[in-house]
């Protein structure tokens, strides 16, 4: 097992206990730590506030716990080249998602630009963003590569981001089978760019830009209808993110970037 020289030079625990931890602890924190603000508050569960701060609480858990066991490049915190590649290979999804959102759903245009810009991305880019992709695609995906290989840690981790995106992410409008496929489908492109390019930074700044432009900036009409929000646009995205995990599968190990 390889860390980078930012980790702290400690034992660390088994793999598949650290596995475990890296899974379960993060979450029951972040559960926690929203239940008392609930009680000390008494903000009523249904706020859309809770969602920050159990998001919060999940990514600072995943930092503080991996940034100890692995360091900040462990993690996926990398620049230059690893940055650059992850971002570009994300911005294709970017593309394509607008132009799918624009054809197959349509937009509230009283509602357009109701919402402030800035803190908007602030919250798209610090808890939809940092917190989700530094617990999955940080935290767990190094559990997960030290116990069953990086390419499972890919998988792996995608899947848990897309079960979080799919109940938390202000983008999942339409809860059925094709949203669950297109976040299933979105989880593993983005864990196959952790893995071939071994950062996260891209594919932070591109989620929080790709969830601004395409959802907030142009609100959908709501409630939804199949004529508002066409059943296409899950089809379509889900084959174009099943082409891009298709030209990203590693094809030796040689490929892996942990």
């Amino acid at each position: 097992m390889s860390q980078d020289s930012a980790s702290v030079n400690r034992p660390l625990p088994p793999p598949l206990t650290r596995t475990i931890i890296s899974i379960a602890a993060p979450p029951l924190i972040a559960a926690i730590v929203t239940a008392f603000v609930v009680n000390l508050t008494g903000v009523s569960t249904g706020t859309l506030a809770l969602p920050s701060v159990f998001l919060g609480a999940l990514g600072l858990a995943s930092w503080y716990m991996g940034g100890n066991w692995y360091g900040s490049k462990g993690m996926g915190l990398r620049g230059g080249r690893p940055f650059y590649a992850g971002a570009g290979f994300a911005f294709l999804g970017w593309i394509v998602i607008l132009i799918a959102r624009l054809s197959f759903v349509g937009s509230n245009e009283s509602q357009f630009l109701q919402e402030p810009l800035f803190p908007t991305f602030m919250y798209l880019l610090l808890f939809e963003a940092f917190a989700v992709q530094m617990w999955a695609f940080g935290l767990v995906f190094r559990g997960i590569s030290d116990w069953r290989g990086p390419l499972t840690a890919a998988v792996g981790s995608g899947l848990l981001f897309a079960v979080i995106g799919l109940y938390i992410f202000q983008e999942s409008y339409a809860f059925s089978a094709g949203a669950a496929l297109y976040f299933v489908v979105w989880g593993l492109f983005y864990g196959l760019i952790r893995l071939r390019t071994g950062s996260i930074i891209g594919i932070i700044i591109v989620q929080a830009m790709q969830s601004l432009t395409a959802w907030w900036i142009l609100p959908p009409q709501l409630p939804l209808s199949p004529a508002t929000f066409s059943p296409l646009f899950y089809t379509v995205m889900g084959i174009w993110y099943a082409i891009l995990i298709w030209r990203l599968w590693p094809s030796e190990a040689e490929d892996y970037r942990v």
